[in-house]
């Protein structure tokens, strides 16, 4: 059976990434303001510029009372701020010139302006006659570095996968002849083009910049590429297309491809090789002219889409003997400066768009938009740590400079501004990405490695044709031809020329004997401090070494004390954790020892408390007990036995009589039952002449009971008459009446609520104020309870 996938569409294979030297320093996005001056119309200013990186924007009035003043004044930091007053070579000092040094050192930048529509964004970048913009500054100042050490046209060559190739001059001169008899009209001197007077004059001479450090030993070629992105379709404003007047051909859009080192180009762009500032920005005017521009009620010449400037910077090394240009693929460096001016974004409510310019404006607002989500996205992804899917594709403008934000040069933004007041709510929005933005930092781009060659060469190779062409100017010889024999003055003129010519040679051989001289003396003194110096260099290295195994014996000690500091700390982190446990177990043991000998104080004092309640119950009960015995013993005047009358009172004929005897230290307890008994005599001391009257006797005696609570007792006996013709009390029954403090949460007020459905009472019933009155307490006659004990309680029944 054969496998299918065989038979399937395979997917061209990923190329690795080029392994770039590992770079850990970033740079921030590089965020500068420029505010443009209020116009005459415009009255009120919501922007002021607090200092040199600050500015403050004050929200209007009329914003203020619609917005019921929610908005306060809110102040954005920059790396710069420029005022009204700032000048346009000011602003290319600040932004763009270390771009363009960085540009001739081999290094990528890109720069783009931002801002609302009518904000000065064309006029930052591209300016007017007399105050010329970054854009031509940047042109002036390359090719006032390069200028001496450009190659010939065509030696380099780009190819049409963004890479560049490198060939002879003689290629190089067929190249040249070639395309110059392509041309139409042949291109002499006289036919040369003047500048438009729209960008004549752009920069004057003093304001003129040269970078510093420009390698000698290369050669340079200049590159420009013009693109726009005109609702999110790139075209190109260098292309040369046929004018048909009857039928127009419309525009070719391009695409984007990924070279070999995975970076993004325009496909199919034309790039054009510019020997001079005037010539470059000539052709930047010319597909300035082709930019889709509209009249809208906010800007008359607003943009309708991103402009992009592409100048790219080719360089090789000079060969050894410092005449042409090393050719070698390999050895030629290419960096390119990025300069883009962003349409303006807009509402269309303001712009009073229609029909194709709504339809521009949003595909300007939503490029602007996914920039502002790409820049968001890297934010996040550098200060939180996440990996977050940066969406560069979502967009022309983001896709194309991918590379930047990825690390392959630096990025700046001018972000500009108008003070009035109708812009606010856009300024506002504008400030808050702007100072996101510079929150967003760039791998540093690495510098380019230098070539081997000796530097020099190309001063050498122009001295030695000067030299050579001094030679070459000897004065020339006089006409050697003879026609008369007689002839006496050919000869002597050629001899006297051919003497000039001699002493001409020997005083330049003795020149170069004397200048050989006194460079084989310099070589020699160069040698000697050259032998000196190894010798110093031999001895500086021994005592290096030296210095060197004494580091190392130092490191190793190091290292030992290191590892044992770091035993050490551990044993130490150990201690320190077992005595913080010790310490709260020691914690722990000594709270609870502490509530342990609180709870045993309390339990002791308790235990003090009680015994000596009780001890003091004791001895008064003890003594009140001693006391009464006494008193009964006094009521017996005769010491035989009592004896019962045979005839005894009828207790029905008239009831009988007690003697209620109630000692004067009895307490009033406010119970409900109080024992009240009807035809007595009460008493606080028992006397024989009370006793002779009544039958019975009751006491009521009081004490502690177990529970801590005071109980009433009643004694109650007969009053016998003894043979003596005394009175005697015989004991018959003890009543004891208690009060108890209830424990039960609810109390029930009718005893007819909560009865279980047994019929058994609950224990709760016993409080109930019907039960508890229709209780009573009686000990039987006979019963051999002893004082101090309860008996049961009986109902007692309720009258009809």
């Amino acid at each position: 059976m054969k496998d299918d996938s065989c038979f399937r569409k395979g997917k061209t294979p990923r190329r690795p990434p080029p392994k770039k030297p590992p770079n850990n320093q970033k740079d921030p996005v590089g965020v500068y303001c420029r505010v443009r001056p209020l116009g005459a119309e415009d009255e009120e200013c919501c922007i002021e510029v607090i200092s040199s990186s600050t500015i403050q924007l004050h929200a209007p009035e009329g914003f203020k009372t619609n917005r019921n003043g929610e908005y306060k004044e809110t102040q954005y930091s920059f790396k710069r701020v420029f005022g009204v007053s700032i000048s346009q070579m000011e602003l290319f000092e600040h932004v763009a010139q270390p771009l363009v040094d960085d540009l001739i050192h081999g290094k990528n930048g890109l720069l783009f302006t931002y801002g609302v529509t009518g904000s000065g964004k064309t006029f930052t970048m591209t300016g007017s006659p007399g105050q010329g913009g970054l854009l031509p500054r940047s042109l002036d100042m390359i090719f006032n570095s390069i200028g001496p050490y450009q190659a010939k046209r065509y030696v380099f060559k780009t190819d049409d996968k963004n890479g560049m190739e490198v060939q002879n001059e003689v290629d190089a001169l067929l190249e040249r002849q070639r395309r110059e008899n392509n041309l139409p009209v042949p291109k002499t001197p006289s036919a040369r083009q003047k500048l438009d007077p729209e960008i004549a004059d752009m920069i004057k001479p003093e304001e003129a910049y040269k970078a510093d450090g420009v390698d000698e030993d290369s050669s340079y070629s200049v590159f420009v590429s013009y693109i726009e992105i005109y609702n999110n379709y790139i075209y190109d404003l260098l292309e040369e297309t046929q004018e048909d007047v009857i039928k127009p051909k419309p525009p070719q859009s391009r695409i984007l491809r990924e070279d070999q080192n995975h970076n993004m180009y325009v496909a199919g762009c034309m790039e054009v090789e510019v020997k001079s500032a005037e010539e470059a920005f000539q052709v930047f005017w010319k597909g300035q002219k082709k930019r889709k521009v509209a009249n809208t009620c906010l800007n008359r010449e607003s943009s309708r889409s991103h402009s992009v400037l592409i100048i790219k910077l080719a360089q090789a090394p000079l060969d050894a003997d410092g005449d042409n240009v090393l050719q070698d693929k390999n050895q030629v460096t290419v960096s390119q400066l990025c300069l883009v001016d962003l349409a303006g974004s807009e509402r269309t409510g303001r712009t009073g768009a229609e029909g194709t310019r709504i339809r521009e404006a949003g595909n300007i607002n939503q490029s602007l938009l996914n920039l502002r989500t790409c820049i968001e996205i890297l934010r996040e992804n550098q200060m939180c740590g996440s990996n977050r899917m940066v969406p560069y594709r979502d967009s022309k403008v983001t896709h194309l400079f991918k590379n930047y934000f990825d690390g392959e040069g630096k990025v700046k933004m001018v972000v500009c501004v108008n003070p009035k007041a109708d812009d606010y709510e856009e300024t506002l929005l504008v400030m808050r990405f702007a100072e996101m933005t510079q929150e967003v930092e760039v791998a540093r781009p690495v510098d380019r490695p230098i070539c081997g060659f000796t530097p020099g060469r190309r001063h050498r190779n122009q001295a030695f044709k000067e030299e050579l062409h001094l030679v070459h100017n000897l004065p020339p010889l006089p006409s050697c031809e003879l026609t008369d024999p007689h002839d006496d003055i050919t000869l002597p003129r050629l001899i006297e020329a051919l003497q000039h010519r001699y002493r001409i040679k020997q005083m330049m051989i003795d020149e170069y004997s004397q200048a050989a001289n006194a460079l084989k003396a310099m070589l020699q003194d160069m040698d000697g401090n050259l032998i000196s110096k190894d010798n110093l260099i031999r001895e500086q290295t021994g005592k290096l070494d030296e210095k060197d195994k004494v580091i190392q014996t130092n490191k190793a000690e190091l290292e030992r004390l290191e590892k044992r500091t770091k035993m050490q700390e551990h044993k130490i982190d150990i201690l320190q954790k077992t005595t913080k446990i010790y310490e709260d177990d020691k914690r722990s043991m000594r709270q609870e020892l502490e509530t342990r000998e609180q709870r045993l104080h309390r339990e002791l004092s308790d235990k003090k408390r009680i015994e000596q309640r009780m001890h003091g119950v004791v001895s008064d009960t003890k003594l009140k007990w001693e006391k009464e015995c006494v008193s009964y013993s006094s009521f017996n005047t005769d010491t035989s036995t009592p004896v019962r009358p045979l005839h005894r009172r009828s207790r029905s004929a008239g009831g009988e009589k007690w003697v209620d005897h109630k000692p004067s230290s009895s307490m009033d307890l406010g119970t409900v039952l109080q024992p009240v008994i009807p035809n007595s005599i009460q008493v606080s001391a028992p006397s024989e002449k009370a006793l002779s009257k009544c039958d019975r006797y009751v006491l009521t005696h009081q004490e502690v009971a177990s529970d801590g609570e005071i109980q009433t007792k009643l004694i109650k006996g007969e009053v016998i008459k003894t043979r003596g013709g005394g009175q005697s009390v015989q004991f018959t029954d003890i009543e004891t009446l208690k009060q108890e403090l209830t424990t039960v949460p609810g109390r029930k007020r009718k005893s007819s609520e909560g009865k279980p459905p047994n019929g058994d009472r609950a224990d709760g019933a016993w409080t109930d104020v019907e039960t508890r009155c229709s209780v009573a307490v009686e000990m039987r006659a006979g019963s051999n309870m002893g004082p101090g004990y309860e008996h049961h309680g009986i109902t007692k029944r309720r009258k009809p």
